[in-house]
């Protein structure tokens, strides 16, 4: 059974990079009916952020990507890693290391100055002598030191280190806290981890992990390695680029469909496809196919999906999302014409609201420039008119379609040309010109609320501009 995971490290917010690693892992669980699950890598317990932890699981739920099984909180395993450790030392494939802080430092210097890669010397792998006294031992792994570690990565195919290149790193530091790469290799062999999909970033560790495998017996996953996300001039991705909390997406109003859409992008393809849906994605997703070079990310194309998403999900759907900020439909007797009316121009549900809240707030204020352009001197008596017209019809007006029924007519026999009335019109009913269609604005307000902004915008604007 296909096994993946996706296991964050709870010291800062889950940005899209993780979460771009962690749907590629979702869809080929899910895809082979396997198995997704969700480990919280904490052991560094003075870095840990319990808001970061409590947002990578929040992160998960608005995306709707469900793992099976409890989280797993590598802080509640520490028994299971000291066992294993205490294994290698019984075994003679660990060992303690008694070299000081002092050492360490000499060493290094001494490569740098030779001109060599610093790494353990292995000064303790064979120690007989007399113990050091006031040094707090590491444990050290014995790693191999000839031949090759080889494995087969599903992006960047055949790997091929010199088992010289690994030394005998730290598996347990000297409090007996384990190291990163010792306790990611036995809990994927212990969580059956079949396939290990993450970032090119630790392409290094990899190594590594595989000693530990070997060294304990366990089963290696296959691994694929995913190329960055960089920013649209190849440099690494920063906050400002994109690089932010998951859950900012949402606050910024991102719909969770349109940046999975996004980010599955983002380093593999079906073609020219650009619109998927989780389905599809279920269907057509194989790890094996990631592109082996970084991808950019385009803030155009992700509000280019967002929009296509909030026009094509349903408007029971965006009503309740709109709820996250505020703007409360739920009720209102004319929820769909509102939402099919101010949805066509939006990008994201902050602009949606906006365009709503332009749309059913009466306005406070009138466009200056519009007003110079637009108010002429007949323009009172033309609006008076005008609804005196609309008051003629009342019986009859309910759609967008019975307002330009009656319109147009009243437009010829004026001889006006349309921005002559419909941008006036506009400026009143919503305080701007660049409101959607003027039928559709009167026909969400209704007839009593247009004539109560018409007769308040001559009262308060049009005057002085006539």
């Amino acid at each position: 059974m296909i096994t993946t995971r996706f296991a964050p490290s709870p010291t800062g917010y889950l940005h899209i990079g993780g979460l771009r690693t962690a749907l590629y892992s979702y869809l080929w669980a899910k895809k082979n009916n396997g198995l997704f699950k969700l480990r919280i890598e904490d052991t560094d317990t003075a870095r840990n952020n319990d808001e970061a932890m409590k947002a990578i699981i929040e992160a998960f739920d608005w995306v709707g990507m469900s793992y099976d099984g409890d989280v797993e909180y590598q802080s509640k395993r520490l028994d299971i890693y000291t066992k294993y450790i205490n294994q290698l030392l019984d075994e003679g494939k660990a060992y303690k290391c008694y070299m000081s802080r002092d050492e360490l430092d000499a060493l290094r210097e001494e490569q740098m100055a030779n001109k060599q890669t610093p790494r353990y010397d292995g000064r303790y792998r064979d120690f007989t002598g007399t113990i050091p006294e006031g040094v707090d031992p590491v444990i050290r792994i014995k790693a191999p030191q000839e031949g090759r570690i080889t494995f087969e990565d599903g992006v960047k195919s055949s790997m091929d280190f010199a088992a010289t290149e690994v030394d005998d790193f730290v598996i347990a530091r000297s409090n007996g806290m384990p190291t990163y790469n010792f306790v990611v290799a036995i809990d994927d062999a212990l969580m059956e981890m079949t396939d290990v999909i993450r970032g090119d970033d630790h392409l290094t560790n990899t190594p590594k992990q595989i000693v530990i495998y070997n060294a304990l017996g366990f089963n290696i996953p296959k691994f694929y390695h995913v190329p960055m996300i960089n920013n649209p001039s190849g440099k690494k991705l920063s906050k400002r680029d994109g690089a932010m909390d998951v859950m900012d997406y949402k606050r910024k109003g991102y719909l969770a469909e349109a940046l999975l859409n996004f980010l599955v992008r983002l380093g593999w393809s079906n073609g020219d496809q650009e619109i998927f849906s989780m389905d599809e994605m279920l269907e057509l997703f194989d790890p094996n196919t990631i592109n082996k070079s970084a991808s950019a990310y385009n803030e155009d194309k992700l509000l280019w999906l967002n929009s296509h998403y909030i026009k094509n999900v349903s408007n029971d759907r965006l009503s309740k999302e709109l709820e996250f900020f505020d703007c409360i439909l739920e009720g209102h007797d004319k929820k769909e014409m509102i939402l099919d009316l101010c949805k066509e121009r939006a990008q994201t549900l902050v602009e949606l609201k906006a365009s709503i809240d332009n749309l059913l707030d009466t306005p406070l204020d009138y466009d200056k420039k519009g007003s110079k352009k637009f108010v002429k001197e007949n323009t009172i008596e033309m609006l008076e008119n005008y609804m005196k017209l609309l008051e003629e019809n009342k019986d009859t007006l309910h759609l967008a379609c019975d307002y330009e029924a009656i319109t147009k007519p009243f437009i010829a026999e004026f001889e006006l040309k349309f921005p002559q009335l419909f941008q006036p019109i506009r400026i009143a009913l919503t305080g701007g010109t660049q409101a959607p269609s003027v039928y559709d604005i009167l026909a969400v307000l209704g007839l009593e609320e247009s004539i109560k902004r018409f007769k308040q915008a001559i009262s308060v604007n049009f005057n002085k501009e006539a």
